[in-house]
């Protein structure tokens, strides 16, 4: 019997489908991320009472919402589990804003995007963005992600 060729079909997802792992509520430190209500915050205070009656140590996290800035709050558990989300920051260089505030950005490897908006926070960012390009600036933008949003968060003037 002769063997039949068969086409097989894959799909594969990105490595990093999840947008947040699982970490232990009492690993997590003052300065490290969190998700609290479904938004991505960064820790700016985190305190553990001691083990009650009720058998638990908790960590009550005081954290600020990485793209707003608002304030959220949230006692875990510390030997629970709790998201913490996957974040991460790219350098680009401004090449162009458009009429409708996209920017046009390039990374390192020379590759273009024009998916990021000028961002609305703070209020007067975007504007001082689209005022240091219109001076003629060499802009590098720091653009952070997380959770499915990116968001330009920093900027410098590249002087090289």
């Amino acid at each position: 019997m002769a063997e039949e060729e068969q086409d097989f079909t894959f799909h594969s997802t990105d490595a990093g489908a999840s947008e947040t792992y699982p970490s232990e509520a009492g690993q997590i430190r003052k300065g490290g991320f969190i998700m609290i209500k479904g938004h991505p915050c960064k820790v700016v205070n985190m305190s553990t009472s001691k083990t009650g009656k009720h058998g638990h140590a908790k960590c009550n996290f005081t954290a600020l919402d990485i793209f707003t800035n608002k304030k959220y709050e949230d006692i875990v558990p510390s030997t629970h589990t709790t998201s913490v989300p996957f974040v991460s920051r790219a350098e680009y260089t401004l090449l162009d804003i458009t009429d409708d505030d996209f920017c046009s950005l390039m990374d390192d490897s020379g590759d273009t995007r024009e998916d990021i908006k000028l961002p609305t926070f703070p209020e007067t960012f975007g504007e001082e963005i689209r005022a240091d390009f219109n001076d003629g600036k060499q802009l590098v933008l720091t653009v952070l992600k997380a959770c499915g949003t990116e968001q330009i968060i920093a900027k410098k003037e590249d002087l090289s």
